[in-house]
């Protein structure tokens, strides 16, 4: 189990404020700082020191990748267990994986390591595919996007 971080109020505030409503602007770190009452520099060690201790597991911008001509797809493997560490650091090391998660599973045969792809375009995506299933030497099923939802989720930080 991961060692407990201790969060005062202005790591509440910021993982709080921040969850929706970055300032687009030339200086956004500095007028988000500034409406958090702490400085710049304070700000941004602060994110790091959440980073680091996988209080947050990624702080940037999510883009609709769809509107700038690319393709987001899930994908889903099937890891023995003695090869986990192995494959996840190998496809953990192609740039085009977003993010990757491991999901248990009671039957035997089901999909243990699920990851989003991201890339220019599907022919992109189907060649990062290929060489992820050569590189690891086991199948990688797809799922295509049929329809995306929107979901407004604002976590509160509890004490």
């Amino acid at each position: 189990m991961p060692e407990a971080v201790s969060l005062d109020a202005v790591d509440r505030a910021i993982i709080e404020q921040l969850q929706g409503g970055f300032p687009i602007c030339p200086h956004p770190y500095a007028v988000a700082a500034a409406g958090l009452g702490v400085s710049q520099e304070d700000l941004l060690a602060r994110l790091q020191r959440l980073l680091e201790a996988r209080v947050l597991t990624r702080f940037g911008p999510l883009f609709q990748v769809e509107r700038m001509g690319g393709v987001f797809l899930l994908a889903a493997m099937h890891v023995p267990p003695t090869r986990w560490s192995e494959v996840v650091d190998l496809v953990n090391s192609f740039p085009e994986v977003a993010h990757n998660y491991q999901r248990e599973s009671a039957q035997q045969c089901a999909f243990n390591m699920w990851f989003v792809l991201a890339g220019e375009s599907a022919a992109a995506v189907a060649a990062t595919i290929r060489r992820i299933e050569e590189a690891s030497g086991l199948p990688v099923c797809a799922f295509p996007k049929l329809q995306e939802f929107f979901v407004d989720m604002r976590l509160p930080v509890r004490v």
